[in-house]
């Protein structure tokens, strides 16, 4: 099968969907597909022969995050180019409606299309704005995947219809496998090493919510270490933080042979994030890296953990019991040690070959339902205008 897959967000930069675009593009090609992936790239980023840039981008704020998107003439002639080249069996786009590369290419394109949903938002401006143009868009898709039930309540909630949920796909096997006693890491019973993950200066990461229940933490076991990993400046926290000495390391930004160490090394790991999460994807990292797991009640998250049976869960934005949570996990050893062997029976459900093989199933309706190939649609080029003339006014 030809598939050609639309990623909407730079690949400049490191982020959720990118990771899952290229993952499944090299999941599918393993496996016999010839894919080809269009997403904008700086023209110094050096890419796979199989990836085409769609041009530079701009960073714009998005969803309590920076999204880097294109969008424009320049960029849907880029699309037009890569869709005619193609000869695709089926398309399938990453976020659809973000106006980036994605929507132009699904403007763009008659045939079978798949639509993936990532977003989760309780509230959106620009989602309801967009609501009303993006209506003969989203009619054009094929079949619809959202990542979550929590991705899923958002595209129906502002652009009706409904969704296939497959969730986001990992690589096992690296975390499970990954060295259990990195001395940077490891963790023991009198000394255990609490991490975090995330970027530092994205208020919905929540570092500052684990700032705020470290010194009760710290009261409570006062020879824990925290390891907090990631980009990006912290300067309040870590000026908060600093009388706590080598208790509390900020390392930075991690290699992701460094995370899955730390995942599978520490004595637990939390998620404190505060919101804008549809799926939450370094949970099932740390479950399959076999760490004991502590995250924000987020509805995604609960949905990740199993309400709790596979991970503690603490009130949104509440450090107390942050606190409270992180201690019990550390002292009550036995519930936390039924949690972690639930998640890991559990966790295969989120390696690629199973998120493939649904992938693949959601495909094959596609192609059953739309019984033609990917063509260009006549008289494209008028929805760019229309939908530029919306974004103006």
């Amino acid at each position: 099968m030809r598939i050609g897959i639309v990623c909407p967000y730079s690949l400049d930069a490191h982020g959720g969907v990118q990771v899952h675009v290229m993952d499944l593009a090299r999941e599918l090609m393993r496996r016999g597909h010839e894919v080809q992936v269009l997403a904008p790239a700086s023209s110094d980023l050096e890419l796979p022969d199989w990836v085409t840039s769609a041009g530079d981008s701009i960073a714009i704020p998005y969803n309590g995050s920076i999204a880097r998107l294109n969008f424009g003439t320049a960029v849907a002639r880029r699309a037009h180019r890569w869709l005619a080249a193609g000869d695709f069996d089926l398309l399938h786009i990453h976020e659809p409606i973000t106006p980036s590369v994605g929507m132009l290419a699904l403007q763009a394109s008659d045939g079978p299309v798949v639509g993936t949903f990532h977003a989760a938002m309780d509230r959106s401006l620009a989602r309801e704005l967009l609501s009303p143009v993006a209506v003969p868009l989203v009619e054009k898709l094929t079949a619809r995947i959202a990542v979550s039930e929590e991705a899923r309540r958002t595209l129906i909630q502002y652009h009706g219809g409904d969704a296939v949920v497959i969730p986001n796909g990992v690589y096992v096997a690296p975390f499970a496998d990954a060295p259990k006693h990195d001395p940077r890491f490891v963790g023991t019973t009198q000394a255990p090493t609490i991490s975090f993950l995330g970027r530092l200066d994205e208020p919905r990461k929540g570092l500052q919510v684990l700032a705020r229940a470290i010194p009760t933490v710290l009261a409570a076991i006062p020879d824990a270490r925290f390891l907090i990993a990631g980009r990006g400046d912290a300067a309040e926290e870590r000026a908060a933080l600093e009388r706590f000495g080598d208790q509390v390391v900020f390392l930075g930004g991690v290699s992701d042979a460094d995370k899955a160490a730390m995942l599978a090394s520490c004595s637990c790991y939390v998620a404190p994030q505060t919101g804008g999460e549809s799926f939450g994807i370094v949970l099932v990292e740390a479950m399959a890296a076999g760490t004991h797991v502590v995250a924000s009640d987020l509805t995604a998250f609960s949905d990740v953990l199993g309400e709790g049976t596979y991970g503690a869960l603490f009130h949104n934005g509440d450090s107390d019991d942050l606190a409270r949570a992180i201690i019990d996990t550390l002292t009550d050893t036995a519930a936390a040690d039924t949690r972690r062997t639930a998640a890991s029976a559990v966790v295969g459900r989120y390696d690629w070959s199973a998120v493939t093989d649904a992938v693949l199933d959601v495909y094959d309706m596609a192609l059953s339902t739309a019984h033609t190939r990917v063509t260009i649609a006549p008289g494209s080029r008028t929805m760019v205008g229309r939908l530029r003339d919306a974004l103006e006014d």
